[in-house]
């Protein structure tokens, strides 16, 4: 490394965030770049730790450890701080061709596994680094659009156009092969259009990606529901290879009393109404599904549920709460929790932020789940009744599910968000393809086909020609997950179509 003793010589400093009280006031990201000169100061920090667990992506404690995709984070770190940075570029290009959407989403498994931060806790901000390389890319030419040089004669359909299917579609592509991305919805991007709010991921970024994604060649079939309106028999018919990427789209339910009140809603449904709003009639646009003036409480506690309570507070609500079944984390690593593991440990994300800004508290209410909701006379929710929880006697795993106590309080709601997470792909289209779901709602695998090897054997479906990735697959994950399933399942389908694969 060009600075051996950077991460001793510059503290760790991260990108500027917009005051909650100010940015809650529209749907803008909120991050101001570091300066050129304090972002190669960071990236100095990097410090040739001989072993870098920041790239590993191995399962640690039942979590991954360190990057997914294996990103080349020692090499353009090091590049980022000599100034190269057209260098930089490519070697971040190498493995991760997404990283304008990593770089704004991903919860940083490589900064948590960071040789840096084993000690001192503050490990290199890896993932500002990797955003401001492709941003730099961006903003000074680097990516022009580069169509392959030949074509395959080989053609392949993939259906859904979030992030396993936009890798899948890129890498094949490039390999020469003629992509089409079937998307049902009315814009490209699948989870990350209308699944993640746009002060998380503002979706002219994600336009800007597809649109050099059809200058090099990729074809996107917007609002075509495939199963419906395209058949799935005539997919397979017309390619010589078909990609399910289809997401985890099933969202948990919950078989409550109440369940039927007008003003309970899914939290993908919900998130997706307000990013189509924003998009279509602007910031002043009223949701079909809106918090304005309402008291708001989100099910579940996750990054879903978080974006849910970011959301309400910018469309107004009067109050919002957020329920979590399960205890509130240390905010210090436990005994068992090691480095390089994830850390399971309390995190106040941006959405929780806003509300202990707006309202004075956070609005998280540990072990603590509904067990039914309250209907008002004119048939909308208007609360809800929570019941306490704790944990309960070992299972044979070791585990303790958590079991209600006994006791019960109320809370008043006038829209309610389910942010329990998804069960699955959904049944319809995986059946309309012939292809089976096992237990946990995923696409099964089947046999080899003829013609591959051990590789495409964990994306194929057992239906001739049929295979999947990403969250249809291997089940509700992260972004970073999806984009490697993309990339792996474009050289299965490769290595199926040609005998071999380069990519």
């Amino acid at each position: 490394m060009g600075k051996t003793t950077g991460f001793m010589d510059y503290r760790r400093a991260e990108s500027a965030e917009t005051p909650p009280e100010r940015r809650v006031a529209d749907f803008a990201e909120f991050h101001t770049p570091l300066p050129e000169a304090e972002q190669r100061r960071q990236a100095a920090r990097c410090m040739d730790c001989g072993v870098p667990f920041c790239q590993s992506g191995v399962l640690l404690g039942g979590m991954v450890s360190g990057c997914p995709l294996h990103n080349l984070i020692p090499e353009w770190n090091d590049l980022v701080y000599q100034g190269r940075w057209e260098l930089a570029l490519r070697r971040l290009l190498a493995v991760n061709r997404f990283a304008e959407f990593t770089g704004r989403v991903c919860p940083a498994p490589c900064e948590a596994a960071c040789t840096c931060g084993m000690a001192s806790g503050s490990a290199v901000c890896i993932k500002e680094n990797e955003r401001a390389i492709i941003e730099y890319g961006y903003a000074n030419g680097l990516l022009p659009p580069c169509p392959p040089p030949a074509r395959t004669g080989k053609r392949v359909a993939v259906v859904g156009s979030g992030p396993s299917g936009l890798a899948a579609a890129d890498w094949l592509n490039k390999r020469g092969h003629a992509v089409t991305v079937y998307e049902r919805s009315d814009r490209p991007g699948g989870l990350l259009m209308y699944g993640i709010p746009n002060m998380k991921l503002d979706k002219a970024v994600v336009l800007r990606r597809t649109r050099l994604m059809e200058a090099e060649g990729v074809a996107f079939a917007l609002g075509c529901e495939v199963g419906r309106a395209l058949p799935a028999k005539k997919l397979l018919e017309e390619y010589d290879a078909v990609l399910l990427c289809c997401g985890a789209a099933q969202p948990r339910d919950l078989t409550l009393p109440g369940r039927q009140a007008a003003g309970i809603h899914f939290a993908v449904e919900y998130l997706a109404a307000a990013t189509k709003t924003l998009l279509d009639a602007g910031p002043g646009g009223e949701s079909p599904i809106s918090a304005k003036g309402r008291q708001v409480l989100v099910i579940g506690g996750g990054d879903t549920g978080n974006d849910c309570v970011a959301t309400a507070i910018r469309q107004g609500c009067a109050g919002v709460v957020q329920l979590e079944m399960l205890p509130k984390p240390p905010e210090t690593r436990a005994p068992g929790n090691a480095w390089p593991e994830w850390p399971r440990v309390l995190k106040t994300d941006y959405g929780q932020q806003e509300a202990i800004a707006l309202f004075g508290a956070d609005p998280r209410r540990w072990q603590a789940t509904v067990k039914e909701f309250l209907t008002g006379p004119d048939g909308r929710v208007a609360g809800a009744v929570v019941q306490k929880l704790a944990p309960g006697k070992p299972d044979k795993a070791g585990r303790r599910p958590m079991e209600p106590t006994g006791e019960e309080y109320t809370l008043p709601a006038g829209l309610v968000l389910i942010a329990a997470g998804f069960t699955g792909c959904e049944p319809g289209l995986a059946s309309t393809f012939g292809a089976e779901l096992d237990p946990r709602g995923r696409l099964a695998g089947g046999e080899n086909p003829p013609t591959a090897g051990e590789g495409p054997a964990r994306f194929y479906t057992g239906v001739p020609k049929l295979f999947a990735a990403g969250d249809a697959r291997r089940g509700q994950s992260l972004v970073v997950w999806a984009l490697r399933e993309g990339r792996d399942a474009a050289a299965a389908v490769d290595e199926a179509l040609m005998g071999y694969t380069n990519l």
